[in-house]
């Protein structure tokens, strides 16, 4: 081999140029979507960012734990679901065609929670992995307030 002859040779490259600009081309686009998206962060009204009383810092850290959370929990509970509407089929089948019973199965695999709120990692709100009736949930009960003075 000589030690003069350059490491990468431009007659053997494989990619034309074409591709190469291509390339870049698509490069550019994502970078122009990247700075639209931080200009309409920056240009937004001043009394969204203003808050009461509650650091932004905390909401976008919850949002993002919740947003992260449910990217693991959501395919698991749609795994769950659809597991139990084919385990719902089979149960009517089985049971006769029995619908209240293939009914208990579906209520139970299907209703629920499919996304985790912030609100839900604070512990204000419960999960719900395993659904119930809505005759069944436990419910707030509305208090009625008197209303303010003029």
């Amino acid at each position: 081999m000589d030690s003069r002859q350059p490491v990468w040779d431009r007659s053997h490259s494989k990619c034309d140029r074409r591709t190469v600009t291509r390339g870049r081309t698509q490069g550019r686009g994502s970078l122009l979507g990247a700075l639209l998206v931080a200009a309409a962060l920056l240009v937004a009204s001043p009394a969204a960012w203003a808050g009461d009383g509650v650091s932004t810092a905390k909401e976008g850290g919850l949002g993002s734990a919740a947003a992260i959370s449910t990217l693991v929990y959501g395919p698991v509970k749609l795994v769950y679901a659809s597991g139990g509407t084919v385990a719902s089929g089979l149960t009517w089948l089985f049971s006769g065609g029995d619908g209240k019973v293939a009914k208990t199965v579906l209520t139970r695999s299907v209703r629920g929670n499919y996304v985790i709120t912030p609100e839900m990692l604070q512990g204000q709100e419960g999960l719900e992995f395993v659904g119930r009736a809505p005759e069944y949930r436990e419910t707030t009960p509305q208090i009625a307030s008197a209303p303010e003075a003029w």
